[in-house]
């Protein structure tokens, strides 16, 4: 399996230089040369018995990985990913109304879809970094979720140092403290005064800067790095399966961000998944809403919401799906990009626009829908759900084509990390399983910086251990 870059001009790699350089150095995205085929019998449903997440795991990431993981190795680090999952199930599906389903991806040890990929992920920078004798520094941004799974699956790694960066005063009270009480050598966590979109452009401006990037060793854990995308791909297979035996129509509905989720499902559909329609739900920051809709995409600037990890202008996995609708041209995705970030406008044909919207479609969900949304879900189901999961399910009502279709929802994080909201919604007060009891009385340790590039490389400098 060879990668290649989303802008056509950075080296064709293998899976594990893939795994450690994280962003292309022409600035793009690393995406497979081609696409491997599969089907459900390759997974083992025709054999009458459902196949379990772990085994569909290994077979699906077995093509992604076989240049640089030996097989046996692959179901050991498989194993170790998904052996601290509260679930037995890993991702159980649940139905909560007429042929709609909930999946719920946040039963892993920070309570969110993050942890699917990013436990699978630590354990390959393990191995990888083992075969080569090397030590690196993890740069990552997040808008919640992303940066304390990241930690959780770093910490206390030998070869490896961890730096997260966090958008000051815009994660919940639960997400920043599931970064910032972690106290080990190895991690380091900046809370930048502005925005989730400025985190993610100081982390990409330190991948281009190649004397930075070069001094530091440095690699990527946001889902720009392309092992986070295919470790997600896994549970749109396991969801179908275990929903309809993979083998009927059938649509998703994800609340997205930065799109790295989403565009996983999309992966697994261009593996040969029959999935008939992606629903993208979006906040009061509906920069893909706008896109879906009009085929513009147009930057504004971003609103606070009850759905923080959600309040992105500029989403970074976006690139993926360019590349897919230029028909895999770099180039133009280049061009387009650089004229995106002069103008502040991508646009793409009405052509491309009608083509794309015969498996897509999107929906603004605001704040007070997400609040109704989840009190219509606890009083029908008695479930309580997160306002992330909330803006996807009443995405997913809004714009599902029939309900002769089954429709699964995405939820993306366990409603006890979103207090605040789901008090609001329904009145009830959640609480934090056992091992986070106490985690709003632990010590915090983060600086505070400003959105300056120099400042940030200077402090990675100081700060991570050789």
């Amino acid at each position: 399996m060879q990668y290649v870059s989303t802008r056509g001009e950075a080296p064709t790699l293998k899976f594990g230089e893939v795994l450690l350089e994280g962003l292309a150095i022409d600035g793009g995205l690393y995406l497979p040369e081609k696409w491997p085929r599969v089907t459900v019998d390759d997974l083992g449903v025709s054999t009458g018995s459902k196949p379990t997440y772990k085994d569909i795991a290994v077979k699906i990431l077995k093509p992604f990985t076989s240049d640089a993981v030996h097989d046996q190795d692959l179901e050991l680090l498989v194993d170790r990913a998904y052996s601290s999952f509260a679930h037995s199930d890993i991702v159980p599906l649940k139905e909560i109304g007429t042929n709609t389903w909930l999946l719920e991806l946040f039963h892993g040890p920070t309570l969110a879809f993050k942890d699917i990929a990013l436990q699978l992920v630590g354990q390959m920078f393990d191995y990888e970094l083992a075969k080569r004798h090397e030590r690196i520094t993890i740069v990552g941004a997040t808008s919640g979720d992303t940066g304390s799974a990241a930690i959780e699956a770093c910490k206390d790694r030998a070869a490896l140092n961890i730096v997260i960066l966090h958008p000051h005063n815009r994660t919940s009270e639960v997400q920043r403290r599931q970064m910032t009480t972690i106290e080990s050598p190895n991690v380091h966590n900046i809370a930048i005064e502005g925005t989730f979109d400025d985190c993610q452009d100081l982390v990409k401006a330190m991948f281009l800067d190649e004397g930075f990037r070069a001094e530091q060793n440095l690699s990527a854990i946001n889902s720009i790095n392309w092992a986070r995308v295919m470790a997600q791909i896994v549970y749109y297979w396991w969801a179908a399966i275990h929903c309809k035996n993979g083998k009927e129509n059938i649509e998703f509905s994800v609340p997205s961000g930065n799109f790295g989720n989403i565009f996983a499902g999309y992966g697994s559909h261009l593996m040969g998944l029959d999935i008939s329609k992606f629903i993208v739900g979006t906040n009061q920051n509906a920069v893909l809403n706008r896109f879906f809709q009009t085929g513009s995409m147009v930057a504004t600037d971003v609103v606070p919401t009850l759905s923080p990890s959600m309040d992105i202008q500029i989403p970074s996995n976006f690139e993926r799906l360019l590349f897919e609708i230029y028909q895999r041209n770099g180039q133009r995705v280049k061009e387009t990009l650089e004229e995106f970030r002069r103008a502040g406008e991508l646009r793409i044909t009405q052509r491309e626009l009608e083509e794309l919207q015969q498996k897509w479609t999107s929906a603004r969900i605001d704040d007070d829908v997400t609040l109704q949304t989840i009190s219509e879900i606890y009083s029908l189901t008695g479930e309580l759900v997160d306002p992330h999961t909330a803006v996807g399910i009443a995405a997913g009502k809004a714009k599902r084509s029939s309900k002769s279709i089954p429709l699964i929802c995405l939820g993306t994080a366990q409603p006890g990390k979103f207090p605040e909201a789901v008090k609001r919604a329904t009145g009830i007060k959640t609480k934090l399983p056992s091992h986070l009891e106490d985690l709003y009385d632990r010590s915090e340790y983060f600086s505070v910086l400003p959105n300056d590039l120099e400042m940030v490389k200077n402090h990675i400098q100081n700060a991570v251990i050789d």
